[in-house]
């Protein structure tokens, strides 16, 4: 959760120092997705099912190119074989690339890099210098590649669908490194009067 906040205020200072001059559009959405993964096995179970909320952020400053940010995390806790409590959280850094489709449409692309973090509940707290967590996190780098469709309802708000494939590197605790997730958001974007 730190990495996730750090991320976040890293994003929060860039986009409030870049200048609005040099900046096109800078779009907010807020949504919900369902996650895919590959099938249980004997051993392993998949890491699909459930609602996910999401956020996400991006700022475009050069022909519409730029920056983002999503972040994804399973709604209700599932039973991880069974027994104990989880829930996976999937935050990504985008490069974005988002060309107009007329005056109401724009297509978004976006890949990038992240992190999947899948907390572990425990009936037990656990205690550092740095508080009590009644969870454990089990981390793992990934890679991230989305595609979308906004359509503009009014010049400024938009509907996207959207789709994201992620490559988990080293995802031992599920039946399969890839995650698919598609979902439904609702932004607002504060764009540049030219």
């Amino acid at each position: 959760m730190k990495k996730l906040s750090f991320l976040v205020m890293t994003f929060a200072l860039i986009f409030l120092l870049g200048s609005p001059a040099l900046a096109q559009q800078f779009d907010l959405s807020a949504g919900v997705s369902g996650l895919t993964g590959p099938s249980s096995t004997a051993d392993l179970q998949t890491i699909g099912g459930g609602a996910y909320p999401t956020f996400g952020l991006d700022f475009l400053f050069f022909h519409n190119l730029g920056v983002g940010f999503n972040a994804a995390f399973r709604a209700k806790q599932n039973l991880y074989q069974g027994q104990l409590p989880f829930r996976p959280f999937f935050y990504d850094v985008d490069a974005v690339y988002a060309p107009p489709l007329g005056k109401r449409a724009q297509l978004e692309f976006s890949a990038g890099i992240g992190a999947e973090s899948v907390r572990f509940y425990t009936p037990t707290f656990q205690c550092s210098f740095t508080g009590c967590t009644n969870f454990v996190s089990s981390n793992h780098f990934l890679g991230q590649f989305g595609a979308a469709i906004r359509f503009y309802v009014t010049p400024k708000i938009f509907i996207r669908p959207e789709a994201h494939l992620y490559e988990v590197h080293n995802n031992i605790e599920f039946s399969g490194s890839r995650a698919t997730r598609f979902g439904f958001s609702i932004g607002y974007s504060f764009k540049n009067q030219e």
